[in-house]
């Protein structure tokens, strides 16, 4: 009876099988682009294999330009500058907006859905949009300041939304303890609230260095004259391409698995020295 009891039902494998189709529907395609990095110096850019080599990885990282090598590491520096600002500036904006929407104030709710709205609207409407406008005001564009202007639209939604999520699900009760205890606005931000969100802080941090690395269409109008990673990868699947391009794919991911995988290592970190500490 008991082994019978702790039998899975039907429904389990199904919908375990539909997530192990998912995965492998997400992941095989990369699978195949790891694999294909490593083609020999006369493999092309499909199956069979001519070899095994890292090649293509010396091109890459020569980066002297030829065998369908374009401007990537121009292009790689200035995607993670673009991403290093936004990241900050979403970060610090999105963690602002959470605190001022702690409590009520008029147009609250216009203000919201005014900056949600840049999530549903297509991204090449919004660069236009941006750049349109700078143009009419007679300002420069540039990666600095319409470039980051126009990522700030794709990955300060998500901040808002994660900062939202974990602020309201913060216990007051932390910050009114503070406050019997004398501590002031700016003290009870920074050695009570802080602490306790920082693991979304970091959550948004990260989000927002993925998506303004990827980020193409709004930024192609507003970057000036120098091409975004994704923008120079277009670029060069249109003309001759080698396996270099397989190169740029897993190193990128290998990039954004060691932000991922770090940022998670830091919270998991921080939840078990809080878990370590004695209840006072």
């Amino acid at each position: 009876m008991a082994h019978q009891a702790n039998q899975r039902p039907l429904s389990f494998y199904l919908l375990s099988s539909l997530m192990a189709a998912l995965l492998v529907f997400l992941y095989a395609p990369m699978v195949c682009v790891y694999i294909l990095s490593f083609q020999g110096p006369d493999g092309g850019m499909s199956f069979p294999m001519v070899g095994w080599s890292t090649h293509w990885f010396e091109v890459l990282f020569r980066g002297t330009g030829g065998q369908g090598m374009g401007d990537v590491p121009g292009s790689f520096r200035r995607s993670m500058r673009l991403a290093a600002f936004v990241s900050v500036l979403s970060m610090v904006i999105a963690v602002s907006a959470g605190m001022a929407y702690r409590r009520s104030f008029p147009g609250a709710n216009f203000v919201f859905y005014s900056a949600i709205t840049s999530m549903v609207l297509p991204g090449i409407f919004v660069g236009f949009g941006i750049a349109l406008t700078f143009n009419l005001l007679g300002w420069q564009i540039n990666w600095f300041s319409s470039g980051i202007g126009a990522q700030l639209t794709w990955s300060l939604p998500f901040g808002l939304l994660i900062m939202f999520i974990v602020l309201g699900r913060f216990n007051p009760a932390y910050e009114e303890a503070a406050t019997d205890l004398g501590a002031n606005a700016s003290q009870r931000f920074r050695m009570v609230i802080l602490p306790i969100i920082l693991p979304g802080v970091i959550g948004i941090f990260v989000s927002s260095i993925t998506s303004s690395y990827e980020e193409s269409a709004r930024t192609q109008l507003n970057v000036g004259l120098g091409n975004t990673m994704p923008m120079e990868v277009t670029g060069l699947l249109t003309g001759s391409s080698t396996p270099v391009l397989f190169a740029i794919g897993t190193m990128t991911t290998l990039v954004m698995f060691v932000f991922i995988l770090g940022a998670v290592a830091l919270m998991g970190s921080m939840a078990r020295r809080r878990a370590a500490r004695p209840d006072s």
